[in-house]
C-alpha cells in the first residue's frame, strides 16, 4: 500500500462521520507563469473532480488561482465581486473596456470546494462547490443587495470539521494563514456551516475578524465585495505553516493562540540540577496524561500515575471536550503531555515552548501516520516529540484474538481487506495496559529533556 495513501486513509478516514471505503487524489497543477507579470491562472474544471490549465486571466483584473496539493484556492482584488449563493457562484465583473475585450477572448472559471483536503474524495462530498466565473458588463448579473467595504474569505466548514486533528489542520491552521495578513478587517463568508463549530472556537473567529460570520447559504442577498480570497492557503504538511509561502509560521500561529485564550506559560519548566536529598525547594514538572473513555483508553491510569509522581512528576489527568479554553489552559499549564494515538493529541498546539509530547503509539501497524500526524509537526512547534510503541501484550487485543491470529502476525493482511476491518480492528477495539516499567524509561527520556 502506498505510504501517502495508508496515511490519508488512517486519519483522514478514522475520524470521519460515516463509513468510507477509498481515498482518491485531486490533480496536483502549478501556476502557469505569465512574463513580466505575475501568476494569474484560472484553471477550469471539467468535472468537480477534474481540472486542467486554462487561458490565463488578463493582468489588469488582478487575480490570482491556484492550484495546490491540499486546496484550491482564488484571490481576487480590486474587482466588482459579487456572491450569489443561489447560483453558488462568485462573479467577477470586468472594470473596464479593456478588461471587456480581454474578456472576450480569455473568459474561464474555475469550480472551487473550499474545504483543505481535496485529495479525499470523502471528505469533499460534504463540501459545496462555488464557481468563480468572471463575466462582463454587458452580461447579465444579478445586482448587489448588500455591499460591503473590507475584504472577504470564503471558505467551508464541511468535511471533517467536528474531529478536534481536522479541525486545526483543515480549518483553523489554514484560516490563520489566510486571514492574518488582513488584522482583523475582513468578513468570513462560510458556506456547510456549523453554528456549533463557530461557538466553539469563537476565540478565534474573533481574534481573526471584527465582524460577524455570514452564514452564506442561508443567505438570499447577494453579497459584493472588491476584494475576495475563496478557499484557504494550507502547507502540504499536517498541523503545519509553510513559512516560504505565508507571512506567518508555526511560532506565530502558537503566540496567536495563547493570546486568544490568555494563556500565560510560554515556556516549559527547565529542571535545575539539586540536591536530591532536599526536595523542599524543588520545582516538580507537571505531566498531563490525556484520558480516552471510548477507544484506545488507558486500563492502568492509576499505576502510570503512581510510577510518575515517585519519578518525580505532578500528574493531571483529563479528557478533551468542547471546551476549548478549559482545555487549553490545563496543557498550557504542563510540561509533558503523554496519550494514545488520537484526536486529542492535537491539542499539542497549546504546549509551552520546549515542552514534550509523548505519543503512545496502538500495536498494529500505524507507526508512519502516528508519527507524521503529530511527530513531525511538533518540530515547527518547538515541542520535544517522544514515542512509545506498545507490545502485543499491552494491547487488549490479546483478550479478543488468539496469540497466533494474523492481527498479532501479520497486520499488513489485516490492512489488506479494507480500511473499516483495519480500523475496526486497530483502533475501534483497542484499549492499552501500558508496561509501567518499560514506559518508565520514556518518562525518565522526558525529565531529561527537561533539565536541557
Amino acid at each position: 500500500m502506498d505510504e501517502k495513501i495508508t496515511y490519508d486513509t488512517f486519519f483522514a478516514r478514522s475520524f470521519s462521520r460515516s463509513d468510507q471505503k477509498k481515498l482518491g487524489y485531486g490533480a496536483f497543477i502549478g501556476c502557469l507563469l505569465i512574463a513580466l507579470s505575475f501568476c494569474l491562472v484560472f484553471m477550469p474544471y471539467s468535472s468537480p473532480q477534474s481540472i486542467r490549465l486554462g487561458t490565463s486571466v488578463p493582468k489588469r483584473m488582478n487575480i490570482v488561482c491556484k492550484s495546490e496539493k491540499r486546496s484550491d484556492y482564488c484571490e481576487i482584488k480590486g474587482e466588482d465581486v459579487r456572491i450569489d449563493a443561489k447560483s453558488s457562484t462568485v462573479f467577477i465583473v470586468a472594470s473596464s473596456q479593456q478588461s471587456i475585450r480581454d474578456l472576450e477572448d480569455n473568459t474561464t472559471s474555475l469550480l472551487i470546494g473550499p474545504y483543505s483536503r481535496k485529495e479525499d474524495q470523502i471528505a469533499m462530498k460534504s463540501v459545496r462547490k462555488w464557481l468563480v466565473k468572471p463575466v462582463m458588463e454587458s452580461n447579465v448579473t444579478p445586482p448587489c443587495s448588500q455591499t460591503h467595504s473590507v475584504p472577504a474569505i470564503l471558505f467551508s466548514l464541511g468535511g471533517y470539521s467536528g474531529n478536534n486533528y481536522h479541525d486545526f489542520t483543515d480549518i483553523i491552521i489554514p484560516l490563520y494563514s489566510t486571514a492574518r495578513i488582513f488584522n482583523g478587517e475582513v468578513k468570513f463568508v462560510v458556506t456547510n456551516s456549523n453554528p456549533w463549530w463557530i461557538k466553539k472556537f469563537r476565540n478565534l473567529v474573533q481574534k481573526l475578524s471584527n465582524y460577524e460570520v455570514i452564514d452564506i447559504d442561508n443567505e438570499e442577498n447577494i453579497h459584493c465585495f472588491t476584494s475576495v480570497v475563496v478557499g484557504l492557503k494550507r502547507a502540504p504538511q499536517e498541523l503545519s505553516i509553510d513559512p516560504s509561502k505565508s507571512s506567518y509560521s508555526m511560532k506565530d500561529f502558537r503566540q496567536f493562540l495563547r493570546s486568544a485564550y490568555s494563556l500565560n506559560k510560554v515556556r516549559a519548566i527547565k529542571i535545575e540540577d539539586e540536591d536530591d536529598d532536599d526536595d523542599d525547594g524543588k520545582t516538580r514538572p507537571r505531566l498531563l496524561i490525556v484520558a480516552r473513555n471510548r477507544t484506545r483508553a488507558f486500563r492502568n491510569t492509576d499505576e502510570i500515575v503512581g510510577m510518575a509522581r515517585n519519578l518525580g512528576y505532578e500528574v493531571r489527568i483529563a479528557e478533551a471536550d468542547g471546551n476549548i479554553q478549559r482545555f487549553a489552559e490545563i496543557v498550557n499549564s504542563c510540561d509533558v503531555m503523554m496519550g494514545v494515538h488520537g484526536a486529542g493529541l492535537t491539542n499539542m498546539v497549546f504546549l509551552p515552548e520546549n515542552a514534550i509530547l509523548i505519543q503512545v503509539i496502538p500495536f498494529g501497524g500505524v507507526e508512519w501516520p502516528a508519527r507524521a500526524a503529530f511527530g513531525e509537526p511538533s518540530k515547527d512547534m518547538n515541542i520535544r516529540y517522544l514515542d512509545y510503541k506498545i507490545k502485543a501484550e499491552e494491547s487488549s487485543l490479546i483478550e479478543q484474538y488468539p496469540a497466533d491470529h494474523e492481527v498479532f502476525k501479520n497486520p499488513l493482511s489485516i490492512s489488506k481487506q479494507g480500511w473499516l476491518t483495519f480500523k475496526a480492528v486497530y483502533l475501534d477495539k483497542q484499549d492499552v495496559n501500558l508496561d509501567t516499567n518499560r514506559f518508565k524509561i520514556t518518562l525518565l527520556k522526558a525529565l531529561e529533556l527537561l533539565h536541557q
